[in-house]
């Protein structure tokens, strides 16, 4: 049974990943001319939006891996 420290851990290294690629997609968006918060649901617009989902779930993925392989050292 995990103890709360380790939830904690666990919760605020998924929140920090997904935050930081979703972010990163945003940018990577904002440098293709792509308008995530533009009027109406344009092409550029949809594809942002895509962008910063799967920005999201690549870095919570990546944080993920990171506390796996951290956990494997430490045992």
């Amino acid at each position: 049974m995990a103890t709360p420290q380790q939830l904690l851990i666990e919760g605020l290294s998924d929140a920090a990943g997904f935050l930081v690629g979703a972010l990163l997609g945003w940018g990577i968006a904002t440098l293709l001319g792509w308008q995530l918060f533009s009027e109406g649901y344009g092409a550029g617009s949809i594809a942002a939006i895509v962008l910063v989902g799967l920005g999201g779930g690549a870095g919570l993925q990546l944080a993920r891996r990171w506390r796996s392989r951290n956990a494997d050292k430490s045992s």
